[in-house]
């Protein structure tokens, strides 16, 4: 009877390794089919793919549906936009509710909330709507900056993205993969640049150049990044960036900030949010 016994717990016990293991051939072997159904540009691509591999994908924040967080900007001169930050990813929705405006809108005075509805830019100033054109152009570029910056590693392999490995180079002791990337534009007007630095030890950029075409700044600017893990999402909740050339060589060290904090994925948000 304990022979019996023994032999069916040996059967049963080979039954579910053999199982398990299917089940990690599988995975894996679907993992490499989805590597090898990807046509990646050149090298440059594969190393931003595989960044967000560790990351996370876009759809991986689509699956989260919506966030909300408190976001810190701050300049050398120690002003201030403080704003609780709400996003629905799916149409990039956007809207923010400002407990301090010093950089953003400053002359403007009370209560500031602005949105995104993926239509129309909005802004109002104690509930009342400000429709002033360069209000909302301002309004227009921190809306569509701030969700860029929160979601920027996982949206790198975005469409009408170019991509250029341009080797490697050390950059204060450390060894690095550099990645250019420029945008398509629909009437191939100028776009920004960004040359990214990828540790190749973790597959995570520690640090960026950039332009702001749209500000007429050609010169680059070094963005140096920290991570935190939220619901399996590294995100880069931690940023600095200031003046620099295209060797990543700090120019003036003096640094804008900003922070990210109280991060709450999956809030079940109203789209009414963001509707003015």
């Amino acid at each position: 009877m304990y022979y019996s016994k023994l032999i069916l717990v040996i059967f049963l016990s080979t039954i579910f390794t053999a199982c398990g293991n299917k089940e990690a051939k599988t995975k894996e072997t679907s993992k490499k089919s989805e590597v090898q159904a990807l046509e990646f540009q050149n090298k440059g691509h594969e190393l931003v793919y595989k960044m967000t591999q560790e990351t996370g994908s876009y759809q991986d924040l689509l699956n989260l549906k919506d966030i909300v967080f408190s976001y810190t900007y701050r300049t050398p001169d120690q002003k201030e936009d403080v704003s609780i930050e709400s996003y629905i990813f799916n149409g990039e929705l956007s809207h923010g509710s400002y407990l301090k405006h010093e950089r953003t809108l400053p002359n403007l005075k009370g209560k500031m909330q602005q949105g995104y509805n993926g239509k129309h830019f909005w802004l109002k100033m104690d509930g009342q709507e400000i429709t002033d054109s360069s209000a909302i152009e301002s309004v227009t570029f921190t809306r569509k900056t701030n969700f860029y910056w929160f979601a920027m590693m996982q949206k790198l392999l975005d469409p009408g993205i170019n991509y250029e490995y341009l080797g490697q180079d050390t950059i204060e002791d450390k060894l690095y993969d550099i990645v250019k990337i420029t945008f398509n534009t629909a009437d191939d007007t100028a776009s920004d640049t960004y040359q990214l630095f990828i540790n190749p030890e973790t597959h995570l950029v520690d640090q960026f150049l950039f332009t702001v075409v749209s500000k007429n700044i050609t010169d680059p600017i070094l963005m140096r990044v920290k991570y935190e893990n939220v619901e399996g999402i590294l995100l880069t909740t931690y940023r600095k960036y200031t003046k620099s050339n295209w060797e990543a060589d700090v120019l003036k060290d003096a640094w804008i900030e900003e922070i990210t904090k109280d991060i709450k994925f999956n809030q079940n948000l109203d789209k009414d949010l963001f509707n003015n």
